[in-house]
């Protein structure tokens, strides 16, 4: 293999057999909880990367499962996102993620940023309820529940907020351990279409463990969930900041 052969064919680790292939990455049936709760203003403070902006004391914790998505299969995730703005840009920082599959979980870091880390998360309904659930080396870390489709939601609405910036902290070291990449990334997801959106009562709950510290952000109060079937294309990002330049 030629060093023209190695460049031109450069696009993820392994070379002969890379983890996820090139995008776009379109997800189809894609569906979200997301509990939308009122924490700690300080905790928030102490995790919200400058240049990015500190809103209000709020993170929307999000279950997602996808049935149908290129290249990565059939997986789960869940996080926390939380309302930033940039340069007057109002988005989402995306704080914490866990999911049981590895090509999204590689694909994720190397070529966004995400915040990804490899967890045991799941979206079902159960009789009455939609339950999302997240464990972490089998311990349960967090559950959220919501009555099914109990108020529908304005579809465009609904499209407008998935389409809304995110900001995402992505790191790569270089050999020596030193930071080779540091920059803030931003994407929006792009041709979405909802095929329903509903709302009804909800509730978190969070327990602590030491590598998956989502229970730093802690839930003061409960404000909304809602429940978004969906299909959409995740797209590549831009780098909104370099904390190298």
């Amino acid at each position: 293999m030629t060093e023209d052969e190695i460049r031109r064919n450069a696009f993820a680790m392994p070379i002969h057999n890379p983890a996820f292939p090139p995008g776009p990455y379109r997800f189809v049936d894609r569906e979200f909880l997301i509990i939308t709760y009122r924490t700690d203003p300080e905790a928030l403070r102490k995790i919200i990367p400058a240049p990015l902006q500190f809103v209000e004391p709020i993170v929307k914790f999000e279950f997602i499962n996808m049935p149908d998505s290129t290249g990565f299969g059939h997986y789960c995730e869940s996080g926390q996102v939380i309302p930033v703005t940039l340069n007057g840009v109002a988005g989402g920082y995306v704080h914490s993620m866990y999911l049981n599959d590895h090509p999204p979980i590689a694909g994720g870091r190397e070529l966004w940023g995400f915040p990804k880390k490899l967890g045991s998360p799941e979206l079902r309904v159960h009789t009455d309820t939609l339950v999302g659930t997240l464990d972490y080396s089998d311990f349960r870390v967090a559950t959220g529940t919501m009555g099914f489709k109990h108020r529908t939601l304005d579809h465009e609405t609904v499209a407008k907020t998935l389409a809304s910036p995110s900001f995402l902290l992505k790191i790569i070291p270089h050999v020596d351990g030193t930071p080779r990449i540091c920059e803030l990334v931003q994407y929006s997801l792009s041709d979405i279409t909802i095929k329903g959106a509903w709302t009804g009562p909800g509730a978190l709950d969070l327990h602590s463990h030491a590598l998956a510290p989502i229970a730093d952000l802690p839930v003061l109060e409960v404000i909304s969930a809602v429940h978004i079937l969906s299909d959409l294309t995740l797209p590549l990002g831009t780098v909104a900041y370099d904390y190298l330049a």
